[in-house]
């Protein structure tokens, strides 16, 4: 025989369990706690009885008992007196319970109210006040008696029949929402003889449904071992049985262009009802997945959605007036820390040295990952600017990201100011939803920098005899069918939606658990633009040798969410100069990503953003080169260090100077060190002309930002030889 199951150490609560004989109602709660190490006896709610028989029997079989007189809807009180006496809490079991039978005419308030009050608030009261305790251990066991009158109905107990249902659906939340705190909860549906049963039904009955055969459940369903979560199970007379829901196929009662009727609903009737086939829903994801999956289905078969508000005209002409909405111009300024801030939330790391230039302020060819350019654009969609737009009434809700497109015509500036300006593009009829299609173009003065083109999927608004194409829709691009050239992995941390929301996306679907969880997910998901940030990093890792310059633009297609803590796995096919890539997610193989490519700039084709001739700094480094040539030797010997200048314009890198004052007779020339460079000094074309003419003192421009080293720092205090004593600049 298998080991007998056993409570040791832990400390069980159960309610409804000291209104009167020992061996009636109280049999439950005895036959678990005379196992346990310690248990808690609670009344009913209803003033009467107390927990002193079935204290004592549990005792008297080496148990350990305190019994509480409070009602279930001082919840906290009860859990307290079991706190208190034993130091924790680990199984709840909620089996108090009254009746106010009345036929539904004769029901007064007072009936329905008290019956709520007890079955399902005390529920609730007493679990609330478990729950948090039941999380910081990790550990929980939550019993719910539900009755079959909830489940079925009966006669004479409506007010009943709806307590007993509520309990079974807080459970199945509880189930859904304790899981990642190994807090699992169950409901049972008893026929069982008790004191309350004893009023509606005959002695003999009740002895036969005694409760000695239900507790052997209720003990399996509040073990450790025990893996159920959120069952439903019917017990009586040593009989046992899970219930569970079964959904027809139903039927399709819409027709293209035409409103739903009554007539269509009563001419489908019979396969609306047909169990033939059916299919067993256990999760919300399943029981809305079914209805998405008919929506595509009547989206490519081009069936309308229903319009029983609102004609077809009505509609069109309404979205007509949409497209070529312009909203309200909106800037975008950030600094450095913005964009380090968005190269940590999707993925850089000082682990690689070549991602040191994505979150080092200081790094001489510091960059914006060029993907950076949505969080610029954003604000069109994350401020509630959709809302404003005129012939747009939909549930934004049901907004989806769909697709995303971005161009750059430069690199992005490390710091600046951007103005932006966004417009309806166009608008699609999908007849399952409609496609927004906004574009976005960012501005630096009167330079454009990037455009952004979102598109947003809403669940529920099409079939208003829209076009479904459009040409001014960036197109996705199916990946080619061989073999990936090359494949690169990242892990995201379990933190990733945290980190990345730093960046301005604040929507609770990706850190807030209960609102994941209203959304149909089992936990928060990782941002879509997070996943594609990782993606377009991993394209510039492989094939641009993260060399902003040569990124131009992007496109990709959302097809699935992930969770933060899971791996991507990017794919990429490079022709030509565009890569086409996939993301996967490499734990379930579900493509996330898909129908992707990025555009990069010919290796030929990359040259300085800004001529050398049209900075400042051009003409000073060739008059130094100049006055020093007679004196190199005599420079060299004094100084025997090589200084890599980096000149920015606009944020960027524009040139590269050397003054070699080390090897031979001295150099100054244009380009990175031969060699390698004692020292690099970061600094704008404006700043550097400032230093020169002794307007800006290089040790407040150096803690002030503005002017920035690397290297052999110390070694900087001997330009002022060069530059000065030398040059005579």
């Amino acid at each position: 025989m298998a080991s007998p199951l056993r409570f040791d150490g832990r400390v069980v609560l159960v309610t409804g369990a000291g209104a009167g004989e020992p061996r009636a109602g109280p049999t439950i709660p005895m036959a678990g706690l005379r196992r346990a190490a310690a248990g808690c006896l609670a009344g009913a709610g209803t003033g009467c009885g107390g927990g002193v028989g079935a204290g004592v029997e549990i005792r008297r079989r080496g148990g350990k008992a305190v019994a509480n007189y409070d009602s279930v809807e001082a919840g906290e009180k009860l859990v307290k007196t079991a706190l208190d006496a034993f130091g924790r809490i680990d199984v709840v079991v909620n089996n108090a319970g009254i009746l106010r039978d009345r036929s539904f005419s004769r029901i007064s308030d007072e009936d329905w109210d008290i019956i709520q009050r007890v079955h399902l608030r005390g529920s609730f009261q007493v679990t609330r006040a478990a729950w948090d305790h039941m999380k910081k251990q990790n550990y929980g066991r939550i019993l719910m008696t539900s009755s079959a009158s909830g489940i079925y109905g009966n006669f004479g107990q409506a007010n009943y029949s709806a307590a007993k249902m509520g309990v079974l659906g807080l459970c199945n939340t509880l189930a859904i929402e304790g899981r990642k705190n190994n807090i699992h909860c169950n409901t049972i549906a008893p026929n069982a003889g008790s004191r309350m049963t004893k009023t509606v039904l005959p002695e003999d009955i009740v002895e036969a449904l005694k409760p000695d055969y239900v507790a052997p459940l209720v003990l399996w369903l509040c073990h450790e071992s025990c893996e159920e979560n959120g069952g439903l199970f019917e017990v009586g007379g040593g009989w046992i049985g899970k219930l569970r829901w079964e959904q027809t196929l139903g039927a399709v009662v819409r027709q293209r262009n035409q409103p739903v009727t009554p007539e269509a609903v009563r001419d489908k009737w019979e396969k609306i009802c047909d169990f033939s086939n059916a299919s067993k829903p256990q999760t919300i994801q399943e029981s809305t997945g079914r209805v998405i999956e008919i929506l595509h289905k009547i989206d490519s078969e081009g069936v309308s959605q229903n319009h029983t508000s609102h004609s077809t005209s009505t509609a069109t002409s309404g979205f007509a007036r949409a497209v070529g909405y312009k909203l309200p111009s909106f800037s975008s300024s950030y600094t450095e820390l913005e964009s380090i801030m968005y190269a940590l939330g999707v993925g850089a790391s000082v682990k690689n040295p070549k991602d040191l230039k994505f979150v080092y302020e200081g790094s001489a060819d510091f960059s914006c990952l060029p993907t950076f350019g949505v969080i610029i654009a954003q604000k069109a969609m994350m401020n509630g600017g959709l809302a404003e737009i005129p012939g747009l009434s939909i549930n934004f809700a049901k907004v989806l990201h769909g697709e995303q497109y971005l161009e750059l015509y430069k690199p992005l500036p490390r710091s600046g100011e951007l103005k932006c300006e966004a417009v309806v593009a166009d608008i699609l009829d999908k007849g399952s939803g409609i496609v927004i299609v906004m574009d976005v173009h960012s501005y630096s003065g009167k330079e454009l920098i990037c455009y952004n083109q979102f598109s947003v999927f809403v669940v529920g608004s099409g079939g208003f005899g829209g076009k479904r194409t459009s040409e001014k829709l960036k197109a996705a691009v199916a990946v080619p069918k061989r073999p990936p050239d090359a494949v690169l992995r990242d892990s995201t941390s379990l933190n990733q939606a945290a980190l990345y929301r730093l960046s301005g996306d604040w929507n609770p679907l990706h850190i807030d658990p209960s609102f994941a969880s209203i959304a149909g997910f089992e936990k928060p998901i990782l941002h879509g633009l997070c996943t594609f940030g990782f993606s377009a990093r991993h394209v510039l890792q492989q094939f641009a040798d993260n060399d902003v310059s040569r990124f131009k633009a992007i496109k990709v297609r959302f097809a699935k969410p992930v969770y933060p803590g899971q791996t991507l796995q990017t794919e990429m096919w490079k022709e030509g100069n565009r890569i086409h890539f996939q993301t996967k997610v490499q734990e379930t193989g579900d493509i996330v990503i898909s129908n992707a490519y990025v555009d990069l700039v010919p290796t030929s084709g990359v040259s300085a953003q800004i001529p050398s001739k049209e900075l400042q700094s051009a003409l000073v480094f060739g008059e130094i080169g100049r006055r020093l040539k007679d004196i190199g030797h005599e420079v060299v010997k004094k100084v025997n260090a090589v200084f890599e200048w980096h000149i920015t314009k606009g944020g960027n890198i524009a040139a590269k100077w050397t003054i070699d004052m080390k090897n031979g007779s001295g150099e100054v020339y244009q380009g990175p060190a031969k060699g390698s460079a004692d020292t690099t000094i970061i600094i704008s074309d404006e700043d550097f002309m400032e230093v020169v003419l002794g307007k800006l003192d290089p040790q407040k421009a150096f803690f002030s930002g503005r002017l920035m080293a690397r290297g052999n720092i110390m070694l900087s205090q001997k330009l002022q030889m060069i530059l000065k004593d030398y040059a005579k600049l």
